[in-house]
């Protein structure tokens, strides 16, 4: 069993590591095998956060569900509430950069969804197991989101994200899908 912290400060050298040719790849081939997910397919709100390198990169998969008209939902952080509240984005000029050099939606340009709205809810994280579980950023905001949530979830995920154990907590919830660039996996 890995702790989080070790294993998060890990991939992150990990993930340092892969060119950014290599990152463009798996991520296209990642937004490729979401695109043909059924979860996708029938998705009219879908629930993604702004990536920021090197996660999979969602910026393609935000411009593909606006090209298939699909509404977009973009995730932000109320941190004295420690809380996520997701908004329609209709284009990238909504956005504005908050902190650590993520992007925003900014609350005059955009309205809130409310969560039971969310078809498919795209959860970000930097390890998972094959189970579902998952080691986020570390602020818990995903964690509190998801044990109100009750649609779809999956996650996008390089190959080596997948990991084959780590110490999981009470409140932690699993995914029930993981896309990577090789498979699609079903958690539950």
């Amino acid at each position: 069993m890995n702790d989080k912290k070790s294993l998060r400060k890990q991939m992150m050298e990990t993930l340092s590591q892969v060119s950014k040719p290599m990152y463009e790849d798996l991520s296209y081939k990642i937004a490729n095998r979401l695109f043909d997910d059924q979860d996708f397919k029938n998705a009219n709100i879908i629930g993604i956060t702004l990536s920021k390198v090197p996660e999979v990169d969602t910026y393609q998969i935000i411009r593909k569900a606006w090209e298939l008209g699909k509404q977009v939902a973009v995730p932000k952080c109320l941190p004295n509430e420690k809380l996520l509240s997701f908004r329609i984005l209709t284009e990238f000029s909504q956005l504005e950069s908050v902190y650590y050099g993520l992007f925003e939606p900014k609350e005059e340009l955009t309205k809130e969804v409310r969560p039971g709205l969310i078809d498919l809810l795209i959860v970000p994280g930097l390890a998972y197991t094959k189970e579902g579980y998952r080691i986020g950023f570390g602020g818990g905001y995903y964690d509190r989101f998801l044990s109100n949530y009750s649609g779809k979830t999956s996650s996008l995920a390089f190959d080596m994200q997948v990991v084959p154990d780590f110490s999981i907590e009470e409140h932690d919830l699993p995914v029930s899908k993981i896309i990577t660039n090789d498979k699609v996996i079903i958690t539950k």
